[in-house]
C-alpha cells in the first residue's frame, strides 16, 4: 500500500470528523441564539401588553357591542 495514499485517507477521515464536530457545535450555538431571541421577543410582547391599557368595551349603541376588535 502506498504511504501517500494512506496519509491521504487518514487526512480525509480526520477532516470529516472535524467537520462533523464543527457542525454539531454550530447547531448548539444556533439553537441557543434562537432560544435567546424567543425569550427576548416574549419579554418585549409582555412589556407592550402591560404598557397599553385595554379600552373599555362599548355598552350601548350599534358600534363595539358585538365584536371586540382591539388589536
Amino acid at each position: 500500500m502506498d504511504v501517500a495514499l494512506s496519509n491521504s485517507i487518514v487526512s480525509t477521515a480526520t477532516a470529516l470528523a472535524s467537520a462533523k464536530t464543527s457542525d454539531a457545535l454550530n447547531m448548539v450555538v444556533l439553537k441557543k441564539a434562537i432560544d435567546i431571541q424567543a425569550s427576548s421577543a416574549a419579554t418585549l410582547i409582555d412589556a407592550m401588553q402591560r404598557s397599553m391599557p385595554q379600552p373599555a368595551l362599548a355598552t350601548s349603541g350599534t358600534l363595539g357591542t358585538q365584536v371586540n376588535t382591539f388589536a
